[in-house]
């Protein structure tokens, strides 16, 4: 057993391995002292190899997913290795193999998956000719992403896919694999083979089943194409076979999207408060959708806008129809639908379970009465409705196969529908008519001996017998072989109850056996339907998330913004679509709205006050409702106007970061520099109180050089935040830029913010 072990260890060395022990994982040596360390699990010690004891942990198998999800969390990548011989009839150990790898990029298991978070697996080529290549996926997901940039633009990049593994070469620079490990995200070195240009191509081609990759704008994007060989590769490694739904692909590049560094993600709080924390955040606000496929699909549509309006443009229109009275029917109609995403992708990995597959089933009939024809739709909501329509078939074969309410897993029976299979009905019958048989049979053998208290029985240790008191033995016919002996009684059996206990108590055995033929048999026939039923999910997330969208219009009173060609941001009572339903939850008043007006002839504006009387709140509101504009949402104002935008940078707060050795200032004056650099005309730049990280003069000397550099040469609208009432002088000596107040009033003894 232990040279079968370690065999199969061989080819995992740098994985924990569970390997499958009857009702236990067990993990041997080094392993098993990790495991017992990271699980708190009991570390013993069994046998020996060279003379030392073999340690040993092990994890029942039933809780295996608590154990995974733990591992999983501290960045741990686990090898699973089941049996897959048969018992009884194999010589030595039964033979087993790793049938997948569970690492932090490639979840597919529901119970180590959140609903609205995805895990993404990414793999980074660094090329020849000072280019990085970029390959990522979800693998339930089913989307393939390439890109390439420039190796001072690979940070912005990891931040803005988040990837929850990272997988790169071997063989790359030492200051390279720094940066790449220096990330909060999980790495892996893989063997430079794998990185292939040629190699990555064709496996493309091969995935997507096409001739070219020009309809996909991805035919000369080499490093990209190596990284894709190692992404795929890594990913049919972990899961045991190929990616079948894996059957689209996207080429991301820097000029399509908004730019959102991770400083701007991370001070406007849109998906994470500054503690950290999910909730109150910009998505916490807009995400209530039905379905944990749409709140995936609405935080992908906040977290990359484009810089190109047609996609906003059909998303708006779309809310504007959904306005009208049909969010309301739609959005309880997709409650309670099943995440037909990942259903669909665990269907083409095999790891399906049979709720999951009923509970898909329930949602192709809902989709039946969702996808009935509506006239004169918009665009988006036109192709929407065109995809909902389920798969032909697909609803029957679930049904004609699973039971209603079948059990949680295969292993434990009670899955496949009575009258799908005759052989299976039969063996059931055998179970379920086992008391009418021993009763018939008491009865006919009380006749035929006359023992009048002859009874048939069964227990688990010896089976079926008949009992006859001592009184009665006289009476006991030739045919009765004893089976046991007891103070009062003797137990028989007969031929015949020996040929009934020998179906009984195979058939349970029999049943199970041909209820997992039959299931993957369904997996089998199901592998048709998947290229439809990744059609059907993104039209359900997408309906989701844009039912959330026009509800959340609705119920905030927000209004629909304007695009227009010029470059300006034109917002009327504009206010902070968090700050503001936070009030509303407490009662603590309403929110003070304000406008904001910046175009060709006012690019900036610098902004004083006092400290709490609201600049950064106005200043956040203004970048937010740029930012759902840009998405395609409604925005939290009477009215916006809004001209081209590329980026939207932010300088806001005072913080260190000691573990890389930066101080309040450096930290400030490094995020600062990176603005000057990156910003343009038609980014949007928000900067907080520049320059209090110094002495006073220096401060106001960075601040003044700063404000004028934006203002000179980056033009790019700005708002200005300061401390340093001396910037009030800024918009005497520079004509793009004016002066606004946070208002504030004596009363009495106290001051009153007005926040306007």
């Amino acid at each position: 057993m232990m040279q079968q072990y370690l065999a199969i260890k061989a080819g995992y060395p740098d994985t924990l391995l569970l390997y499958r022990m009857g009702d236990f994982y067990e993990v041997f040596f080094a392993d098993a002292e990790k495991a017992a360390r990271l699980l708190d699990i009991t570390l013993t010690k069994r046998g020996s190899s060279n003379g030392e004891p073999i340690q040993m942990a092990g994890v029942p198998f039933h809780s295996l997913e608590g154990y995974l999800a733990k591992l999983i969390k501290l960045g741990e990548s686990v090898a699973i290795c089941e049996q897959v011989g048969d018992v009884a009839t194999s010589k030595g150990p039964v033979e087993r193999k790793v049938v997948r790898v569970v690492t932090p990029g490639t979840l597919t298991d529901t119970e180590l998956l959140g609903d609205k978070t995805e895990s993404v697996l990414l793999a980074v080529h660094q090329g020849a000719r000072n280019s990085c290549g970029l390959a990522w996926l979800s693998v339930t997901q089913g989307e393939i992403h390439l890109a390439q940039c420039a190796p001072d633009e690979l940070e912005a990049w990891l931040a803005r896919i988040a990837p929850s593994e990272l997988i790169y070469n071997v063989d790359a620079t030492p200051a390279f694999e720094q940066r790449i490990t220096s990330l909060r995200a999980a790495a892996t070195a893989r063997p430079a083979w794998q990185f292939d240009a040629a190699l990555g191509a064709r496996r493309l081609l091969e995935q997507l089943k096409v001739a070219s990759l020009a309809s996909f704008n991805a035919g000369e994007l080499g490093d990209a194409h190596a990284a894709a060989s190692a992404l795929l590769g890594y990913a049919e490694h972990t899961q045991g076979r190929a990616l079948p739904h894996v059957q689209t692909l996207r080429v991301v590049r820097p000029d399509e999207l908004i730019e959102l560094p991770p400083t701007t993600r991370r001070n406007l709080e849109l998906t994470q408060t500054l503690r950290g924390e999910d909730s109150p955040t910009l998505f916490s606000l807009l995400d209530t959708c039905a379905t944990g496929m749409g709140s995936r699909a609405l935080k992908s549509w906040l977290l990359s806008p484009r810089r190109d309006r047609t996609q906003a443009a059909e998303r708006l229109a779309a809310i504007t129809h959904l306005r009208g009275g049909m969010q309301q029917t739609l959005r309880s109609q997709l409650k309670g639908s099943s995440d037909v995403e990942r259903i669909t992708a665990r269907i083409a990995l095999c790891q399906v379970k049979p709720r999951e597959l009923v509970g898909l089933q329930q949602t192709l009939q809902k989709t039946e009465r969702l996808a009935q024809v509506i006239p004169r739709l918009p665009a988006l909501l036109a192709k929407v409705f065109d995809d909902l329509k389920p798969p032909a078939g697909c609803a029957a074969l679930l049904t004609r196969y699973l039971l209603e309410e079948p059990a949680a897993l295969i292993r434990d029976g009670g899955v496949i529908n009575h009258g799908c299979d005759a052989d299976l009905d039969e063996l059931r019958a055998i179970q379920t008519n086992c008391d009418g048989f021993l009763l018939e049979l008491e009865g006919r053998e009380k006749a035929r001996t006359g023992i009048a208290n002859l009874r048939v029985q069964f227990n688990r240790v010896h089976g079926f017998f008949i009992e006859v008191t001592q009184g009665q033995l006289d009476k006991v016919p030739p045919d009765y072989r004893r089976r046991q002996t007891l103070k009062n009684a003797e137990r028989y059996i007969t031929p015949e109850l020996k040929a009934f206990e020998d179906k009984a108590l195979s058939a349970q055995e029999r049943a199970l056996a041909r209820e997992k033929f039959l299931y993957e048999e369904l997996l089998d026939a199901l592998q048709a339907f998947v290229p439809a039923l990744s059609r059907l999910a993104r039209a359900l997330a997408c309906l989701d998330a844009l039912c959330a969208l026009a509800e959340r219009s609705l119920t905030l009173s927000w209004a629909a913004p304007v695009f227009v060609r010029e470059p300006c941001i034109d917002i009327a009572q504009g206010r902070h679509p968090v700050v503001e339903a936070r009030l509303a939850e407490l009662g603590s008043g309403t929110f003070i709205a304000n406008d904001c007006s910046l175009g060709s002839k006012s690019r900036m504006q610098v902004i004083t006050g006092p400290n709490m009387g609201g600049k950064s709140t106005y200043m956040r509101q203004v970048a937010l409702i740029v930012l759902l504009a840009s998405v395609g949402s409604y925005v939290p104002a009477a009215s916006c106007r809004l001209g081209p935008i590329d980026a939207i940078h932010t300088r806001i707060g005072a913080a260190d970061d000691v573990a890389n050795a930066q101080s309040t200032f450096m930290l400030e004056m490094t995020e600062a520099a990176q603005i000057l650099h990156a910003a343009s005309p038609t980014s949007l730049v928000l900067m907080d109180e520049i320059g209090r990280g110094t002495s006073t003069f220096d401060g106001l000397a960075l601040a003044s050089g700063i404000a004028a550099h934006l203002h000179n040469k980056t033009r790019a609208f700005t708002l200005f935040a300061t401390h340093y009432f001396e910037l009030t002088e800024f918009p005497a000596q520079h004509h793009g830029a004016i002066n606004v107040h946070v208002s504030a009033v004596e009363s009495g003894n106290s001051i009153v913010f007005m926040h306007h």
